[in-house]
């Protein structure tokens, strides 16, 4: 099977239209999406409407920080995150908040767990981002003995982490468009970055596919209309500075 991997869209329609294109014409046979749905960006409503229709046809979907702060926004603004939280939850319809709030933590199939952040206390938001934090991710993924693969989104960035011969995960870089051999006598974990908002200078929305039978892993960076993005963030009166950072891709 090849599984589409796809986080923190941010409602960012015009990054995820454009992943799922790409991904069809890779031809992904399903799709999974690794939380954070909304949060920074205009289009909440049309991003969770495309994200439930691909749900009814098999696509699976586990609750980012954002999508839970989206149904109870916090009662103060003290971080960026936090910021647009109670503008989108007004924005979402009474069924988008409800589904949004019954989505699962974690979802494994077969030797695959899917998750937001951390499989370490999911619920706690942590990020994995270096040797250790992906360590402790994978260790806790060891109450499903048959896992041998982990991903996850929620810091932005596309890396692959693997079980060498010692008891910690190694790092290792992974390049746009390379098939990354993922055997699956070795342990991997996978931060697959951000489709809707990335952070490392460049534009390009983020996404990787999974090939489950060929055990390869292939990271991906998609244009898109991230201009059309930006406006739309800046029409409905949200913080210019979402604006800035598609623009920017920071």
């Amino acid at each position: 099977m090849r599984l589409a991997l796809l986080s923190d869209i941010h409602a960012n329609v015009q990054a995820l239209e454009a992943c799922i294109q790409h991904a069809r014409a890779q031809r992904a046979q399903r799709f999974a999406f690794l939380g954070d749905m909304v949060g920074y960006g205009a289009d909440p409503c049309a991003v969770v409407e495309r994200v439930m229709l691909l749900a009814e046809e098999g696509a699976m979907v586990v609750q980012g920080n954002h999508d839970a702060m989206a149904v109870v926004p916090p009662p103060e603004v003290k971080t960026v995150g936090d910021s647009t939280a109670a503008w989108t939850h007004s924005q979402l319809s009474a069924s988008q908040r409800d589904w949004l709030q019954h989505l699962p933590l974690t979802v494994k199939f077969d030797n695959v767990l899917l998750v937001h952040a951390s499989a370490d206390n999911p619920e706690r938001w942590r990020y994995v981002y270096d040797q250790r934090a992906a360590t402790a991710s994978m260790d806790a993924a060891a109450a499903w003995p048959e896992v041998r693969y982990v991903f996850g989104g929620h810091v932005h960035t596309q890396t692959l982490y693997y079980r060498g011969t010692g008891s910690g995960l190694m790092l290792f870089t992974p390049q746009p468009g390379v098939a990354v051999p993922v055997p699956r006598h070795r342990q991997w974990l996978g931060t697959i970055g951000s489709v809707g908002q990335p952070r490392d200078g460049k534009p390009l929305a983020m996404y990787a596919l999974f090939d489950t039978e060929r055990a390869q892993l292939t990271f991906h960076r998609v244009p898109y209309d991230h201009h059309a993005a930006a406006g739309a963030i800046r029409r409905a009166g949200l913080p210019a500075f979402f604006a800035d950072r598609l623009e920017s891709g920071q």
